[in-house]
């Protein structure tokens, strides 16, 4: 198939020789209720892996979950909970409200908690191939080692360094070369979990947790790697330094796949700010089908300005498809039955051509009027209909 790399900036075609696709996707921190945002990332590559596997490919799909960060110890301390217990709910929370829209786990689901024993000796080699230092007991990446450190995001150092300073980074930490210097490993405050390392107890930095676990579950390369655009830099930018010199392997991914940020009211969709529009609430009036239709009725790469006007326009489009299914016709023969050949053929060339899921849900509308004005012209449409549920289904709508 053909999809836009983000690294390349271009549409690039990747196959599969061996009929498998190793899939990571960068996961939440789990300190709040899921919103529309997370609900399309969520979707999005949901969709991807089931269009894949129909296709007779399979499918890894590996997926972290960020159950140790400095959000999520922010609020347990503000509401004087756990950290695991806060975790824990969250996560449960977020997996129960993707359920309601048919989003299936991936099939590895990993904890970065789980993962810290594995991060040591990366983070040790990286040291020993000077691409790292140790001072006080924490552990910095050093970008100057990497010299196409920070390609994928296509900006000079200055727009670099202030997006980092935006999404976490600490310029001004003293123990740095450079102030775009990323943590590996650092100190844990007193309230917070601490494991032992070579350099101290500490825990973990966030960007060495992904690549990590990548390698970790698929190996030194990864067929294509998702997220939201937000986390193209710093995040990825630094999943790539810190992978690629220690497998040897360039690229370390294929092809990188971002999700469009959702917003509201012109501004991004997100815990801090507070603009958000939750997925249990949105489904206390319109059905998972029609959330779903709603969020792949968009390129997946653009930004989505969530409005409910679009949920209440694809929750008609989610009848309009039900009663395609349901609308009978007395008529066997196969001589006046409705072909849907070219429909499906259409529907993997659309899909293929950078995951056009709005193109493929076109089809399916066309499909399903088809069926209906043939039905009531008295011929027969019962495979015409098999095949709208199974291309339906593609798509993970369920009626």
């Amino acid at each position: 198939m053909r999809l836009f790399d983000t690294l390349a900036q271009q549409t690039k075609t990747i196959d599969f020789p061996d009929g498998v696709v190793k899939m990571y996707v960068c996961g939440i921190t789990p300190y709040d209720t899921s919103h529309m945002g997370h609900a399309r990332v969520g979707i999005v590559y949901d969709t991807l892996r089931r269009y894949l596997e129909w296709c007779g490919l399979q499918v890894r799909y590996v997926q972290n979950i960020t159950d140790i960060d400095d959000p999520l110890f922010e609020r347990a301390r503000r509401d004087k909970v756990d950290w695991r217990v806060l975790g824990e709910q969250q996560t449960v929370r977020y997996l129960q409200s993707l359920a309601k829209v048919n989003v299936e786990q991936p099939h590895f689901y990993i904890k970065a908690t789980s993962q810290i024993t594995q991060m040591l000796p990366v983070i040790t080699e990286l040291i020993e191939r000077g691409h790292a230092y140790v001072v006080d007991g924490a552990v910095y990446y050093s970008v100057a080692s990497k010299p196409d450190f920070g390609t994928i995001f296509h900006q000079d150092y200055a727009t670099m360094l202030t997006t980092a300073n935006e999404r976490g980074n600490d310029a001004n930490d003293p123990h740095k070369r450079d102030p775009l210097d990323f943590v590996l490993w650092q100190h844990s405050q007193p309230d917070e979990p601490a494991w032992p390392s070579p350099w101290g107890p500490g825990r973990p930095g966030w960007h060495i947790e992904c690549s990590t676990i990548a390698t970790s579950y698929l190996g030194p390369q990864v067929d294509i790697h998702g997220g939201g655009t937000d986390l193209i830099f710093p995040h990825h930018a630094c999943e790539i330094a810190q992978a690629e010199p220690i497998t040897g392997v360039v690229p370390f991914v294929r092809a990188w796949m971002h999700v469009g940020m959702v917003y509201l009211d012109g501004e991004k969709m997100s815990k801090s700010l507070g603009n958000m529009a939750f997925v249990d609430d949105v489904l206390k009036s319109y059905s998972g089908a029609a959330l779903r239709l709603a969020t792949l009725k968009q390129p997946y790469h653009d930004p989505y300005e969530y409005r409910e006007a679009d949920i209440q326009a694809a929750e008609q489009q989610a009848m309009a498809l039900r009663d395609a299914l349901a609308v009978l016709s007395e008529a066997t023969g196969e001589q006046t039955a409705l072909d849907g050949t070219a429909y499906r053929n259409r529907f993997v060339q659309t899909l293929d051509d950078n995951f056009d899921t709005p193109g493929a849900i076109m089809i399916l509308d066309e499909l399903a009027a088809a069926i209906v004005e043939t039905a009531h012209a008295g011929r027969n449409v019962q495979a015409a209909q098999h095949l709208l549920h199974e291309l339906a289904g593609v798509l993970g709508l369920t009626f």
